[in-house]
C-alpha cells in the first residue's frame, strides 16, 4: 500500500530534507517515526515532492512512502496510524495529512508544480518574531524595479545561471509566475510558482532581483544570464531561512499516471 503524507515542518535545526550520515534531517526523522510505529527493523525510504535545502521550512510538503506487505498481523487502521505516527514525530515536524493514496500517485513525478515563497525585510526595522523565516536585507529596494524585472524569467528558460547543476541533470524549468508584492511596510514576498526547481534556483532568482532592487545590476544583466548556460558567479544566493514550500499542487487523481510518465521524460531542449 502507498501512503501519501502531508508535512509542516521549521527547518532551522535540519540539515535538509534528505537522509545524510550524521546529520540531522526531515526525512531520516520521517523515516524512523514511521519504522517505530511500523515495528520495522529497517524503516521504510520516503519519496518527497520537493527536497528542502538546510534551513528551508515547509508548509506544504508531500511525501509518499510504500508499506510492505505485512508479516502477520494487519497494519493498523489509517486513523490510528496517523494518531501513533504524528506523536512519534519531533515537535518540529507536524503531521497534516495521511492517507492512501489514489492509483498512480507519486510525490514527486506526479506533481504539477511547486509554489515557494520568500520573505525579505529591506529594513533594520523587523519583526524579531520571525527572524527564522525570514531575511533581514537591511536596504531599502525599489519594488517596481523587481516587479518589471521579475517578468523577463517567466516561461521555459534554461536557469543553469541560477542554479548548482546535478550531474546528469537538466537545468530546463518553467516558471509559471513570479510576483513581488509588499505585505507590510518593511517586508517584501517574493511568490514563486514553477514546475520544478533545481538546486538554490528559487534563492538565486531572489538574489538577482534584490540585485536589481538595490539599483546594482539591471534588466539586461537579468537577461543576459537567463540566455547563459553555465552558472553565474555573481548571483547571490539568498540565506536559507527565508524560503519556504507552502504548496505542491497535482492533477485530477486519473491524471495521476500520465503526469508522473510525462515528468519522467528528460527535459533537454526547447520545443
Amino acid at each position: 500500500m502507498r501512503l501519501r503524507i502531508d508535512l509542516s515542518y521549521d527547518g532551522t535545526d535540519f540539515s535538509g530534507w534528505a537522509t545524510q550520515p550524521g546529520l540531522r534531517t526531515v526525512q531520516s526523522s520521517v523515516e524512523t517515526a514511521l519504522g517505530q510505529v511500523l515495528g520495522l527493523s529497517d524503516p521504510p525510504t520516503t519519496v518527497c515532492a520537493g527536497r528542502t535545502d538546510a534551513g528551508v521550512h515547509a508548509r506544504g510538503q508531500v511525501v509518499h512512502v510504500d508499506l510492505p506487505s505485512p508479516t502477520s498481523t494487519p497494519w493498523p487502521d489509517l486513523d490510528i496510524l496517523s494518531r501513533r505516527f504524528s506523536r512519534r514525530l519531533p515537535s518540529d515536524i507536524v503531521l497534516r495529512k495521511l492517507l492512501e493514496a489514489p492509483a498512480g500517485f507519486d510525490a514527486r513525478f506526479s506533481a504539477l508544480s511547486r509554489l515557494y515563497v520568500y520573505r525579505l525585510w529591506d529594513s533594520d526595522c523587523y519583526d524579531p518574531l520571525t527572524r527564522k523565516y525570514s531575511t533581514c536585507y537591511s536596504h531599502p529596494l525599489n519594488l517596481s524595479a523587481m516587479q518589471h524585472a521579475s517578468q523577463d524569467l517567466l516561461g521555459l528558460h534554461d536557469f543553469a545561471a541560477f542554479c548548482r547543476a546535478k550531474p546528469g541533470g537538466t537545468t530546463i524549468r518553467c516558471l509559471e509566475t513570479l510576483t513581488v508584492r509588499r505585505e507590510l511596510s518593511t517586508m517584501i514576498t517574493f511568490t514563486v510558482k514553477g514546475d520544478a526547481f533545481c538546486h538554490s534556483m528559487v534563492r538565486s532568482l531572489v538574489g538577482a532581483l534584490v540585485a536589481i532592487g538595490r539599483d546594482f545590476r539591471n534588466r539586461e544583466w537579468l537577461t543576459h544570464h537567463l540566455s547563459s548556460t553555465t552558472r553565474a558567479h555573481d548571483i547571490t544566493v539568498m540565506p536559507a531561512h527565508g524560503l519556504t514550500l507552502e504548496k505542491v499542487y497535482y492533477p485530477h487523481d486519473e491524471e495521476l499516471s500520465d503526469q508522473a510518465n510525462r515528468t519522467r521524460t528528460r527535459r533537454d531542449e526547447f520545443p
